[in-house]
């Protein structure tokens, strides 16, 4: 069984760093996951962001805190979730100071629009579209797109130019022997939003049934 991200990306799966690879090869069906666990060079984000950027924390979706330094780990386990769709979580813990800052997501592969939907936050209120490729450099490219909100009878699709845009590219270097990542949100209207760098090394583990605890979102949407 194919991941979400080689069935999202075909033939061009094949371009990948065998390293990333590996890392966006989970599957349930393989039964591991992969940890990630390192140090996020620097952590940014826009003064004029604070209101939006703190209200997101209580959803697990960025934050407004910036640094150096910072200790970083990531986990991405792949399970089926309650609707059957094969689910990568994406389960962020940047340590600070006497605080954890998450940043939480889940993607699954829709067959309807033909792309990564990420759900973020730890409810999977907002649903994002994602295009992904291959970087020259060996890595992968991932950039956000049409953003959707979604709380129980209530729907609405994001306005572009009042949502983020979000780039990402993560690689491997073979030098340092370690996973690179770089991510940078940006509005069309205010520029920059926030955005973090760094190194980690990542550990491919049993996943194990059930996974565990803090893991799935709260709350499971089924309107991709």
């Amino acid at each position: 069984m194919p991941s979400i991200y080689e069935e999202a990306m075909g033939s061009d799966f094949a371009k990948l760093h065998p390293q990333i690879r590996r890392r966006f090869g989970v599957s349930s069906a393989e039964g591991t996951a992969s940890i990630g666990r390192g140090t996020m060079d620097r952590i940014w984000y826009a003064k004029w962001a604070i209101v939006p950027l703190y209200i997101g924390t209580a959803r697990h979706i960025m934050f407004p805190s910036g640094g150096r330094r910072v200790p970083f780990t990531i986990e991405n386990y792949a399970y089926t979730d309650s609707f059957g769709r094969e689910t990568v979580s994406w389960i962020r813990k940047f340590r600070f100071p006497g605080k954890i800052r998450r940043f939480d997501a889940t993607m699954i592969y829709s067959r309807q629009r033909r792309k990564i939907v990420d759900y973020l936050g730890d409810r999977q209120h907002l649903a994002v579209d994602l295009d992904i490729g291959p970087a020259p450099n060996g890595g992968i490219r991932i950039r956000s797109g049409e953003q959707r909100f979604y709380e129980g009878m209530l729907h609405f699709r994001f306005p572009g130019k009042l949502s983020g845009t979000a780039d990402v590219c993560e690689w491997y270097d073979d030098e340092e022997e370690a996973f690179k990542i770089e991510v940078n949100v940006t509005n069309p209207l205010l520029g920059p939003v926030f955005g973090y760098s760094g190194t980690f090394q990542a550990e491919f583990v049993e996943a194990g049934c059930p996974i565990p605890d803090g893991i799935k979102p709260l709350r499971e949407e089924s309107r991709e």
